[in-house]
């Protein structure tokens, strides 16, 4: 199996595992495209997003690869909003810097979430939509 596919296994694991939200279920997709309807309930989706190998000297490189945590819900009013920020940052303070479980030579190095949630979905859908992006260093 592919390296960034087995890390995206353990993320989804590590998301489960946390017990977050009750029937909360991450799934690693490839294509995380919903229909609308499809969207009343709660989607987490975590995708294999990019490798990056740099040659650090002629016999030493370093092998870096970023993993996309998408939470999507369609809301029915902003007192969600509050809930979902809250579960994007939960997800988030998962992953520290230390040893992925399911996957132990992978070590979380970065974070980012920008924007904190897709403005353009929200007025268009009334769709929550926020993605964090987790940069893991490969030894």
């Amino acid at each position: 199996m592919p390296k960034v596919v087995e890390i995206a296994d353990a993320v989804a694991v590590k998301i489960n595992n946390a017990s977050l939200v009750p029937g909360l279920v991450a799934e690693r997709i490839f294509l995380p495209v919903f229909e609308l309807k499809d969207m009343k309930t709660l989607k987490v989706s975590v995708v294999p997003k990019a490798r990056r190998i740099t040659q650090e000297a002629r016999s030493h490189e370093t092998d870096e690869v970023e993993i996309d945590v998408g939470i999507q819900k369609k809301i029915s009013d902003d007192s969600e909003l509050e809930i979902l920020l809250r579960l994007v940052e939960n997800i988030t303070a998962l992953f520290k810097a230390e040893r992925l479980e399911g996957y132990p030579n992978a070590l979380c190095v970065k974070k980012e979430n920008q924007p904190v949630y897709d403005p353009e979905h929200l007025r268009q859908f009334n769709q929550f939509t926020s993605v964090v992006t987790l940069t893991f260093k490969v030894f």
